[in-house]
């Protein structure tokens, strides 16, 4: 068995972010990992359901061995044993995010041996997560331009606390992934958004696009379409209320920002509106073509991607500097960070050009 690479879960962030990127890229190598003080900096320290579900994921896609696998355990093993491919379903249980669950397996399914689907239940539009439609409308065009192509078709939302959203990933593998430059954005051609609200009157869903659109037509921008999802009484299949919206503009040089925000009980859908425009506002601010968010979810792919990847980021977030530190960990790639945490930045990296060996025999 190859050496274990031994991960510190309390580095960085030291939250979950730290024990997905290990468990992904533990996937796509076959390296097995350790991690230990799993989400040592949160209150409630240790695996919660969604994290366990992830694992569950990835090992079910690697037919992996793994210790400590239990609600609370801060320390646990993983042991794939190789990558493969098919039908496979997953029930996080709660309201647990399924976009989190997806950022684990959506590195390893790119080199499976055959096409994946993935049928999902759980949180889509959850705190402290990106939305489901973030993943949907600005992730995959981004995965694209690897040569990765993923369709995810929304059947549910599911909101917190009831949950019971689904969806279905369908991923083609790769042979292998093409690196990346995203250094200049060029001008915004048109902003679009998605506002949607389930089990609360068609207003709510209405009224976030319209506060949103506002603020943007206000600060100069004219091309701006924000579709309304909402469903008529009586025929609301989703199992509790919830609201949000998620913006994403497109630039010149053919790349996606995106924002989103998620409304609560109490919050005015004038304010859920708002507060996404004024995010996408400050990511469009830094003249960068990759917004804060999607700096992090890139690392994994452009880490294994083939020649050199280097994009500029509106933000170097706490989640980005530590996927960094993971996949140089379990990778042995060496990224060039130019900037401060906080900070516009660009970020580079020779990526270990990993060839799906199986896929080109077949």
């Amino acid at each position: 068995m190859m050496e274990i690479v031994e991960i510190d879960g309390s580095y960085g962030e030291g939250g979950g972010q730290i024990l997905r990127s290990s468990i992904a890229l533990s996937a796509l190598t076959l390296r097995p990992v350790r991690v230990f003080n799993i989400r040592a900096k949160r209150t409630n320290p240790g695996l919660r359901p969604q994290h366990m579900t992830a694992i569950r994921a990835v090992a079910a896609l690697t037919k992996a061995k793994v210790k400590g696998l239990h609600k609370g355990s801060m320390d646990i093993t993983f042991i794939p044993q190789g990558r493969f491919g098919g039908f496979f379903r997953f029930n996080i249980g709660t309201a647990g995010s399924i976009p989190l669950v997806l950022q684990a397996l959506l590195p390893a399914a790119a080199f499976a041996t055959q096409p994946c689907t993935f049928e999902i239940t759980g949180g889509t539009d959850v705190m402290h997560a990106p939305p489901i439609d973030y993943i949907r409308f600005v992730l995959l065009p981004w995965l694209k331009l690897f040569g990765y192509d993923v369709k995810i078709e929304l059947k549910r939302r599911g909101h917190y606390p009831r949950g019971g959203g689904l969806i279905v990933a369908m991923t083609n593998p790769v042979t292998k992934l093409r690196s990346i430059k995203a250094l200049e954005r060029g001008d915004v051609l048109k902003i679009e958004g998605l506002s949607h609200a389930v089990r609360l009157p068609s207003h709510v869903a209405i009224r976030q696009a319209r506060a949103a659109e506002e603020v943007l037509r206000n600060a100069g921008y004219s091309s701006i379409k924000i579709d309304v999802e909402y469903h008529p009484p009586g025929k609301d299949p989703h199992l509790g209320p919830g609201s949000a919206i998620v913006l994403w503009a497109l630039t010149e040089k053919g790349f996606l920002l995106g924002s989103d925000a998620l409304g609560e009980r109490g919050k005015p859908a004038e304010k859920v509106g708002r507060e996404a425009a004024e995010k996408l506002l400050a990511e469009l601010r830094s003249n960068a073509p990759v917004d804060s968010h999607m700096g992090d979810m890139l690392i994994p792919f452009m880490a294994v991607a083939e020649g050199i990847s280097r994009i500029k980021v509106s933000r170097l977030t706490l989640h980005t500097l530590t996927n960094i530190y993971v996949a140089e960990r379990i990778l042995g790639a060496k990224f060039n960070v130019y900037g401060r945490e906080g900070e516009r930045g660009v970020i580079e990296v020779r990526g270990i050009g990993l060839v799906n060996e199986l896929l080109r025999k077949g």
